[in-house]
């Protein structure tokens, strides 16, 4: 039986094998999380969270993922681990710590799952990582893709934009899609990729594909949580919906605090402690 996220029944912790038999059994919901409270608050209702090295930008103010450590990946790891018991837990490999070779990409990979208790891993890259993740799933740990957009090439690729509308970067999206998949990734993220693309690798993958910039096709979608529910309302890529509009809500509330404060209207008697006679 399939059970919906958010049932009644008491379900047990997704695992990578089952986010994949999804596939073609209905779309899979995944957000990211940082941090204990968010993820308790999400749990219920997706089929994994990502530990997202998007933490740099969105929690820490960084201009890009770049400068995100494994140590920050492990701690907002075990963070999010803390506030789930139902969906998959999946940590992201921060830049730096997978590329230079597969044994590499073992041992920190290996670390993240020791200390945080998490499902799987994720790591960028296409046909240039296949053997890297054939090297992990072979050795029992379960691996996420990324393919299209890959943030931690922003350098090298022109910056953040949508890829796929020439046949040259199509081809090597297809390419790079398909040698992860081989490679025995359970899933596969497909980001800022072109909609007829993205439709097309889904549909030609043994792996869900995991969109976002990308297909309604896709088989799953994934969205940065603090987007979702419209904490920054500065930027507004294309791909992003405000599920709920908190940035104004967090701000009127922190200007009535304030003026409550400034007139002494709090605290009130009913917040404070007195001593009993």
């Amino acid at each position: 039986m399939s059970v919906q996220p958010g049932s009644a029944i008491t379900r047990r912790r997704l695992t990578p094998s089952a986010i994949q038999a999804l596939k073609g059994e209905r779309p899979i919901v995944s957000l990211t999380a940082y941090t204990t409270p968010i993820a308790r608050l999400l749990d219920p209702h997706v089929d994994f969270l990502l530990v997202g090295d998007s933490l740099g930008m969105v929690l820490y103010g960084m201009d890009s993922t770049l400068g995100v450590t494994l140590e920050m990946m492990i701690a907002h790891g075990q963070a999010v681990m803390r506030g789930t018991s139902v969906s998959c837990v999946v940590v992201d490999m921060p830049f730096g710590s997978y590329q230079e070779s597969r044994e590499q990409a073992f041992r920190n990979a290996a670390r993240i799952l020791k200390e945080t208790g998490c499902s799987a891993i994720k790591l960028e890259g296409g046909a240039e990582m296949a053997e890297t993740v054939d090297f992990l799933s072979s050795r029992g740990i379960p691996v996420l893709g990324h393919v299209g957009l890959m943030p931690q090439l922003v350098n090298t690729t022109g910056g953040y934009r949508s890829l796929g509308r020439t046949e040259r970067e199509a081809a090597k999206i297809r390419r790079d899609a398909k040698a992860i998949d081989d490679a025995g990734a359970f899933a596969i993220v497909v980001e800022g990729t072109v909609e007829p693309l993205a439709r097309e690798i889904t549909a030609s993958l043994r792996a869900p594909t995991i969109g976002i910039g990308a297909s309604p096709a896709c088989d799953g979608q994934i969205l940065v949580s603090d987007d979702m529910l419209g904490l920054f309302n500065d930027f507004k890529p294309r791909f992003v919906k405000h599920f709920a509009e908190l940035a104004p809500q967090i701000s009127a509330a922190a200007e009535a605090y304030a003026a409550e404060v400034k007139a002494r209207s709090f605290p009130g008697p009913e917040h404070t402690f007195t001593v009993k006679s």
